[in-house]
Order: structure tokens, then sequence, then C-alpha cells
């Protein structure tokens, strides 16, 4: 009982004050289960738990083979816990004040080619009623960098055709304006022209047979579907086209801070691993064609 109201108050917390999203809250939620557990096999109260018990936690996640990147995650959805539990003075002090996280390197993102993408887009079949559909579909997380949460939630009222932008609701409901190319546009009106009038009209440019939004699992759906018949072999999800989206634009000469704000990044320390990937295929390039090389 004392969790329930605990994490009962720490969720309206998120989303009151914080305005997180409910995948985000459900995945914080998740995390925070395994300290539950961790706890209620060894007798522990969530509000007397000390520094030796965090660290006996985290040694509980390594033993359960927990990687370093979900430790980390966990470790700041904890903080985030008892630092919301520190404000409402339901405890005398915070046992994560100093607990680290693991040290991770960074991972660079995987990134589609711009003749992978061609080859994936290539596969859908306009002929089928949901052909021009999942190209605009594409095409727009490709042009425009979009998380698949903003593809899914684009109202037609978002879409400013005169002015060549797209207005984009991100995480935190933080608005952004993303330029939008000619030939997207002229993908998204193709596909309008296929919409059935006669059925029940909705306000979002993706909408599901039901007027509401296209599911996630959809477009992850369709993206599996392009990837299989395109022969690539990669992971490729939504996120990717995200991905190949910066990484294309760095690789072309954009300004790091302009693509941080079409990503809509808070920080430019974000954005920053893409000159990293820029500079890594860069090396790859030179290794693979340049003349001096191949004489090796």
């Amino acid at each position: 009982m004392v969790w329930k109201s605990l994490i009962n108050g720490y969720i309206a917390y998120l989303l009151m004050e914080k305005s997180m999203s409910a995948n985000t809250i459900e995945a914080y939620k998740d995390d925070l289960q395994k300290l539950i557990d961790f706890c209620d096999g060894n007798n522990k109260n969530p509000t007397s738990l000390t520094q030796g018990d965090m660290d006996g936690f985290i040694n509980h996640l390594t033993n359960i083979k927990v990687g370093t990147r979900s430790q980390a995650r966990i470790i700041s959805g904890i903080k985030s816990f008892y630092k919301y539990l520190d404000l409402e003075e339901l405890i005398q002090k915070d046992p994560t004040e100093l607990l680290a996280s693991p040290k991770i390197g960074k991972k660079l993102p995987v990134f589609l080619t711009i003749q992978e993408i061609d080859a994936m887009i290539s596969t859908i079949d306009l002929s089928e009623p949901t052909g021009h559909r999942n190209k605009a579909i594409l095409e727009l997380l490709y042009g425009c960098g979009l998380r698949v949460s903003e593809l899914i939630n684009l109202k037609w009222s978002d879409l400013y055709k005169n002015e060549s932008f797209l207005r984009v609701i991100g995480k935190n409901n933080k608005e952004r304006l993303v330029p939008i190319a000619d030939y997207t546009v002229k993908q998204l009106d193709l596909y309008v022209s296929t919409i059935d009038k006669s059925g029940t009209t909705s306000n979002y440019i993706f909408p599901n047979n039901k007027g509401k939004q296209l599911s996630r699992v959809m477009v992850f759906y369709i993206i599996k579907e392009c990837t299989s018949k395109a022969g690539i072999t990669k992971t490729v999800s939504p996120h990717t086209f995200r991905h190949s989206f910066a990484t294309h634009l760095v690789e072309g000469g954009a300004d790091l801070r302009a693509v941080q704000e079409m990503l809509g990044h808070a920080s430019i320390t974000t954005t920053e691993i893409y000159t990293h990937l820029s500079n890594d295929y860069l090396k790859k390039t030179i290794l693979s064609f340049h003349p001096r090389n191949k004489d090796l």
C-alpha cells in the first residue's frame, strides 16, 4: 500500500508538472517495479532506504544480467522518483544522492544510405489501397526526421503547405516547425487523392479505420515489411529514418544548430553524435576507396 500511494503521486507529478507522455511514464513505472520487487524481497520500506540498500539493488541488477545501458536508464528513473519524494518531504534523506550510473560508451545509431531508403520505398505497391499512405509515411519520417509518436499524431492543421513547414509536437509537448520539401508535400497530395471521402473524416493525417491516429505498431510493421522486401539486413525501425535524416544533413554540411532545431533536441550534445557518425562514415569511405589503401 505504501508503494501504491507513493507511485500514484509520482505519476501525477510526471503528468502534471513534467508533462511527460503516457509511454514515458509507463517506462518509468516498469523500471520502478524492479526496485519494488527488490524491496519486497528484502522487507525494505521505500521511504527508509539507505545508500547501502541502493548499492545492493545495483548489485542485484548486475546479478540478474541487466546490462549497463539498462541500468543507467533504471537509475535515472529511480533518481527522479526519489527527487519527487524529497520535494514532497516524504523522505528525510535521498538514498540516490550519491548513486552513480555505470559508464557506457556512445553507441552510434544505425542509419540507412539514400540508396537503401529508395530501395525500401520502391517495394511499396502503389496499386494497393494503402500504397500511397505507406509511401507518404516513409517520406515524412525521412524527409522531416520525425519520431514515430510525432508522425502518428500529425493533423492536417499542422501542415502549412504554402509556407513549406510542418508543425510538430515533440517530447514534453514542445512545439517546433520543421521544413517540408515540395517532394514530400507531393507524396502527401498523392496520398490524399486516394483517401475514401465517403467514410468518416478525421483530423489525423494518418488515421486508422476508426478515425483515430494510426498505431505505432502499424508503422513498425510497414517498415519491417519494406525492409524485408528490399533485402536489407540492418535492424530498421521508424527511428532509423530519423537517424538517417540527421546523418545525411550533417554529411551534406548542414549547420549542427539547425539540425538540433529540426530534431527538437533540448541539448546540442545529443545532436553531436551525428558528427561522430559522419566522421566514421568518412573514415570507412576513405579506407574503402582510397587508392593508397587498396595498394596495402
